[in-house]
C-alpha cells in the first residue's frame, strides 16, 4: 500500500510566493494547490491501494482567499484532491468546535450564509480526534479513528490533536473542551485495535520538533538528531504503531526508526512544499509491515501541469474576493520580516506593535476605552507571514494576521508588566514583541525570573506599584502562549480586529519601513 502525507497546509491554495523562505524548499519554488493535486494523482496512479492523509492545521491561518469564506474553499480543494483522513490539528479550534463541525458536516455559516453562489457540503473525507472530548459527556469531537480495509489487510488511521491547544487558541474556542495526553490516548486504543484484527497502525500526530538542520532540497530525506516535544511523545507510543505522520512544528523528516523506538516517522515541512510518499508491504498471513520505504517530495511548480480544476476553484473564489484583497493601503520600503534578531524582535513585530498602540492611544481613541494605553504586546507566532517591498495590499496584511482577534486594553500593575516579561524566558511561548515605547535589557546568565532589568517606558523606569495602560489582542489577554499573568487585566475595553487596527496604521502612514529592532538589548 501507500500512504501520501502532508501536513500544516494552512489553506495555502495559491502556491506560496517563492520570495519568501515559506514559498521554497531550499532554492527550489515550491507549493500550491493545483500542482499538490497534481503530485498526488501522479503518485496515486502507481499504486492501487493508496491512502492521502493530513496531519493537521488543514486549515485556519489562512490566506484572504481561503480565510474570507471560512476556509470552504480548502475543504473543497482537498475535496477534490480526494484527502482521505485529516488529524485534527491545534488551527482547525480556530472558529470554535461549532464551525469545526460544520467544515465536517457541512451547511452554510450561520452568520455570513453561502459562498460562491451554491451550498457548502462539507468535507469529504473523515476528521479524526482521539484526545479531544467534550467536558460535558466525554464523547470525543470525532471518531478516535478509521480503519481502513484493503485486501487481505486492515489499516487503523488514528487522528491525534496537539495537547497544548487550549494554550495557542483563544480560550472561548476550547472552553468545552479538553485535551488528552497524545501517548497515553492512542496506546489506550491499541488494545482495541488489535481486537479487530488490526496490525498496521498509523498515527497522524499534530506535534513535531526540530530537525537540527536548515530546510534544503537534502535535508527534507534526513533523520539526523531529532529533538522537541513531538520526539518525547512517540518515545512514549506503544511500539505496536507503526508509523507516525507529524506536524505542527513545519519540520521536513524522514525517520524509519525514531529514537530507537522500531516507529516510522516522517513530516512533510507545511503550506504543499512537500509531499511525504510511503511505500509499506504488508503480510496478509500476519497483518504486520514487513518492508517500508519513505520519501519526501518537493511539489515543484515546473514540473507538471497544475490540475486544471483545482485552478478554476482558486479561480472562482479569488474572483469574489479580489475586491477586498487587491485594495492598496501603502508601500512598504523594503521586506517587512517576521525574522527575530538574537534579542527576539522582528522588523515585523516591531511594526505590529507599534500599530496596536496607535490604534489604542491615537486620533479618535473613544473615551469609553479608558485612558489611551502606553505600550503594547503582540505574540510573535501571531505573526504569520513577512510583507513583501513595495505596494502592501489588504490580502498581504490579512495573510499577516488572520485571526481575527480582537484588541484588549487594560489596566496593568507595573509589577505584573515586569512578570510578563519574565514569562518570556521561563515558560512562554517566543519573544513577545513591543512598540518603541517600551524598552529593556534581557540578560542570557540571570537566573530564571530575574532576566529583566532597565525596563522603560517612554524613557521613564517602570514602577511596579505604578497602574499602565496596556493593549494586546484578545488571545493574549486570556493567557494564551503561556503568558498568565495578563489575565491579571483590569477595566478592560474590547476595540476593533487586530487586522483592521495594523491596516488603518499603514494607510496612516502611507509608507512602511522595517521596525528598527532595538527595543530589546540582549546582553551574555
Amino acid at each position: 500500500m501507500q500512504i501520501l502525507a502532508l501536513n500544516d497546509f494552512h489553506g495555502q491554495l495559491r502556491p506560496p510566493d517563492a520570495a519568501s523562505s515559506g514559498g521554497r524548499i531550499g532554492a527550489t519554488p515550491a507549493g500550491g494547490a493545483e500542482y499538490l493535486a497534481q503530485y498526488v494523482r501522479n503518485l496515486e496512479a502507481t499504486n492501487p491501494h493508496s491512502l492521502f492523509v493530513s496531519a493537521g492545521d488543514l486549515i485556519g491561518a489562512t490566506p484572504l482567499v481561503s480565510a474570507i469564506f471560512h476556509d470552504e474553499p480548502t475543504i473543497e480543494a482537498m475535496n477534490l484532491m480526494g484527502l482521505d483522513y485529516n488529524g485534527v490539528g491545534n488551527h482547525e479550534f480556530d472558529e470554535g468546535p461549532e464551525e469545526l463541525v460544520r467544515m465536517q458536516e457541512g451547511g452554510c455559516h450561520p452568520v455570513d450564509g453561502c459562498f460562491g453562489g451554491d451550498g457548502f457540503e462539507g468535507a469529504d473525507f473523515d476528521f479524526l480526534a482521539a484526545n479531544v472530548t467534550y467536558k460535558d459527556s466525554g464523547e470525543t469531537i470525532f471518531p478516535p479513528y478509521a480503519i481502513h480495509q484493503f485486501p487481505g489487510a486492515k489499516v487503523a488511521v488514528v487522528g491525534m490533536t496537539l495537547e497544548g491547544t487550549p494554550n495557542i487558541v483563544t480560550a472561548a474556542a476550547t472552553e468545552n473542551l479538553d485535551f488528552h495526553d497524545e501517548a497515553e490516548s492512542v496506546n489506550a486504543l491499541v488494545p482495541e485495535l488489535r481486537k479487530q484484527g488490526v496490525e498496521t497502525i498509523v498515527v497522524l500526530l499534530h506535534e513535531g520538533g526540530s530537525a537540527g538542520a536548515p530546510l534544503n532540497e537534502t535535508t527534507i530525506n534526513s533523520c539526523a538528531n531529532p529533538t522537541g516535544a513531538g520526539v518525547e511523545v512517540i518515545k512514549r507510543f506503544d511500539p505496536e504503531i507503526d508509523l507516525v505522520v507529524t506536524g505542527h512544528t513545519n519540520w521536513a523528516l524522514n525517520c524509519p526508526d525514531l529514537a530507537g523506538t522500531g516507529i516510522m516517522v516522517t513530516g512533510a515541512a507545511s503550506v504543499g512544499r512537500l509531499v511525504t510518499e510511503i511505500d509499506l508491504t504488508i503480510s496478509r498471513a500476519t497483518k504486520d509491515v514487513v518492508s517500508a520505504s519513505i520519501n519526501n517530495v518537493i511539489v515543484k511548480r515546473d514540473t507538471f501541469a497544475p490540475a486544471e480544476d483545482l485552478t478554476a476553484l482558486i479561480a472562482k473564489y479569488g474572483e469574489i474576493a479580489a475586491p477586498v484583497e487587491n485594495r492598496v493601503l501603502g508601500t512598504a520600503t523594503a521586506p517587512l520580516l517576521r525574522a527575530a534578531n538574537a534579542a527576539g524582535e522582528s522588523s515585523l513585530g516591531d511594526i505590529i506593535a507599534d500599530a496596536q498602540l496607535w490604534a489604542t492611544s491615537g486620533p479618535g481613541w473613544p473615551a469609553a476605552g479608558g485612558a489611551p494605553a502606553v505600550l503594547s504586546f503582540m505574540n510573535a507566532g501571531g505573526i504569520r507571514s513577512d510583507i513583501n517591498e513595495g505596494p502592501i495590499t489588504y490580502g498581504e496584511a490579512f495573510t499577516v494576521q488572520p485571526f481575527a482577534n480582537v484588541l484588549v486594553t487594560m489596566d496593568m500593575k507595573g509589577a505584573d508588566i515586569e512578570a510578563v516579561l519574565e514569562q518570556q524566558f521561563s515558560g512562554a511561548n517566543g519573544v513577545l514583541q513591543i512598540p518603541a515605547s517600551l524598552t529593556y535589557v534581557r540578560t542570557d546568565s540571570a537566573p530564571v525570573g530575574d532576566k529583566v532589568s532597565d525596563v522603560r517606558i517612554n524613557g521613564v523606569a517602570l514602577d511596579p506599584s505604578a497602574t499602565y495602560r496596556v493593549t494586546v489582542n484578545n488571545f493574549l489577554a486570556d493567557g494564551g502562549d503561556g503568558f498568565s499573568v495578563f489575565r491579571n487585566g483590569t477595566n478592560r475595553f474590547v476595540g476593533e480586529i487586530d487586522l483592521d487596527a495594523f491596516a488603518r496604521y499603514i494607510e496612516d502612514r502611507t509608507t512602511i519601513a522595517p521596525g528598527p529592532q532595538n527595543r530589546i538589548t540582549r546582553v551574555p
